[in-house]
């Protein structure tokens, strides 16, 4: 048994077992440890920036879980956040895990109707949101939902998170089995709704080999993940992973601006940065000049890397950028380590090798392994993967079991890939329909349902096509119902529509009018004839 082994063997003993709680292994330790040490920077714009030790987040937290808790909040009960990047959010989570209750983050580019099938599906028992987004939630009575609390008074039926911080301290720390839930994540199906993803207390084993053998964040880092915590990325090692290793995490609030994130890479004195591939294409296009930060590492996920991109980087910031791989049901899983002992050459278009802890494969349409050099389904051996902790969709028996060869050996990743003789992986593209928009995995499903609720459409099919910035785009084909006739201001309406009901980030950018859709024989839609036009 190697070192490596033997690490991830202690941390499967710490996490997964009885008596445990997620907060306490986030906040709880560090605070009895070192309890002046920031934990967490929230820069609302370069040089305004508000500092929080793991001490203030004890403190906090403990008075919002007593307020949580006088709403009836208990273990196993659903918390969800419908907040921006900052102290509301982060106190927000870490108080449901300090209760033993479960996470579920609610992205902020979500419109009303994905909000509340989230909200309906996942029973939350409490929502916290701020007044911007206020008006996301459903108009109706949801039944499990017993209090809305709103940070800006927003309705005087609301209940204040200010006054839940008036609380008092909830003592202790609930205790929960390793294999409890802490959060309740969705993510995008190329069929039906969007599926609720368990993520046990024990998947920090997981999360932590990212964070060490992955990242390799060190004591002296100063660590900046981009991503958003309304998704895995952003979620697993934006907020949970930096805390579990007693390290500060920065939530930037302004919005997205490619020379304002060179500012603050240089103003904060970043080392560790990590965004998605459009973040760093969307840099690329303003030409900057180089910059003398302090970054020793940089990665990037949520999609391919291009080769170009990362030799860009080289010249810009004088460090390639290492491409990793994941998905909300895995966490990252292969990886450009940057870790020395499992550091290598990067190879163009690679997205690495597979993390200990997790074997990787490519099969075929049988499940039967394939060899180097051919391509295949990506793949996860359950078998062999200690750290593999996804148990199944909440709630989604038949939509779990598409996701496994029949034997149950082999995680299908629905993402096709190839090996070659030393290991590394490339991506060939998904073996599904998911469109992967800078960054974000977005279902057909969800963006053809919204579509079809606006009178003009009788019917419609959604595609991913190339796009420089974001990967890819999403492509909308309608047929319009013989009442309203095809011009670009209902295409505007159309775009629209979906904006404001699904995401921002959801919208079909592209919309082509046509006749008629490919079709199989008994009536099933041929996407893949859409993109391949």
């Amino acid at each position: 048994m190697n070192s490596m082994d033997g690490t991830i063997r202690s941390w499967l003993s710490q996490y997964r077992t009885a008596g445990v709680n997620a907060a306490w292994f986030l906040l709880g330790q560090h605070s009895n440890e070192k309890p002046n040490a920031a934990a967490l920077h929230v820069v609302s714009s370069p040089g305004q920036e508000n500092t929080y030790t793991f001490s203030d987040l004890d403190n906090l937290t403990a008075h919002l879980a007593g307020g949580l808790s006088a709403l009836g909040v208990g273990p196993g009960d659903r918390v969800a956040a419908l907040l921006p990047k900052g102290l509301e959010l982060t106190l927000t989570a870490l108080a449901t895990w300090r209760l033993g209750a479960v996470y579920v983050p609610l992205f902020t580019a979500f419109g009303n109707e994905a909000v509340g099938y989230r909200l309906e599906d996942s029973k939350t028992k409490v929502v916290v949101t701020d007044a911007n987004n206020r008006a996301k939630l459903p108009s109706s009575p949801i039944e499990a939902l017993h209090a809305i609390v709103t940070t800006q008074t927003a309705d005087s039926r609301d209940v204040s998170f200010q006054n839940l911080l008036a609380f008092s301290p909830k003592s202790g720390w609930t205790t929960r089995d390793g294999d409890d839930a802490m959060v309740l994540l969705y993510t995008s199906g190329t069929t039906g709704q969007p599926k609720g993803v368990v993520v046990p207390i024990w998947a920090l084993a997981a999360f932590e080999g990212y964070m060490r053998f992955g990242l390799d964040l060190r004591p002296d880092d100063r660590f900046w993940n981009l991503a958003d915590p309304g998704w895995a990325y952003g979620l697993y090692y934006g907020l949970i992973g930096p805390l579990l290793l007693g390290q500060a995490t920065l939530a930037y609030q302004g919005a997205f601006d490619p020379d304002t994130l060179t500012q603050l890479l240089e103003q904060y004195h970043i080392t560790n940065f990590a965004a998605a591939p459009t973040a760093f294409r969307a840099i690329r296009a303003t030409n900057p000049t180089p910059k003398a930060t302090a970054l020793r590492i940089i990665s990037s996920a949520g999609e391919p890397l291009n080769p170009e991109v990362s030799q860009w980087s080289e010249t810009v910031f004088g460090l390639p950028i290492y491409d990793h791989y994941g998905q909300t049901e895995l966490g990252m899983v292969i990886n450009n380590h940057h870790d020395p002992r499992l550091n290598r050459p990067v190879k163009p278009g690679s997205m690495g090798g597979a993390m200990p802890g997790f074997r990787a494969v490519v099969v075929d349409d049988k499940g039967t392994e394939l060899g180097s050099s051919v391509e295949g389904h990506l793949a996860i051996d359950t078998h062999a993967s200690p750290l593999f902790w996804f148990s199944g969709y909440y709630q989604a028996p038949d939509r779990t079991h598409e996701r496994f060869t029949t034997d149950g050996r082999y995680y299908l990743t629905g993402d096709d890939a190839s090996r070659d003789d030393e290991g590394y992986f490339y991506f060939s593209g998904r073996s599904d329909d998911i469109i992967l928009s800078a960054g974000y995995r977005i279902g057909p499903f969800e963006v053809e349902n919204v579509l079809m609720t606006h009178p003009s459409v009788a019917e419609c099919a959604v595609v991913g096509v190339p796009d420089e910035l974001r990967g890819e785009s999403i492509k909308a084909y309608i047929v319009l119902r013989s009442t309203h006739a095809a011009d670009d201001q209902l295409a505007a309406e159309l775009r629209e529509w979906v904006r404001q009901r699904l995401a921002k980030t959801a919208y079909p950018r592209e919309i082509a009018f046509v006749a008629t859709l490919p079709k199989t024989p008994s009536g099933k839609i041929q996407r893949y004839q859409l993109r391949h036009e």
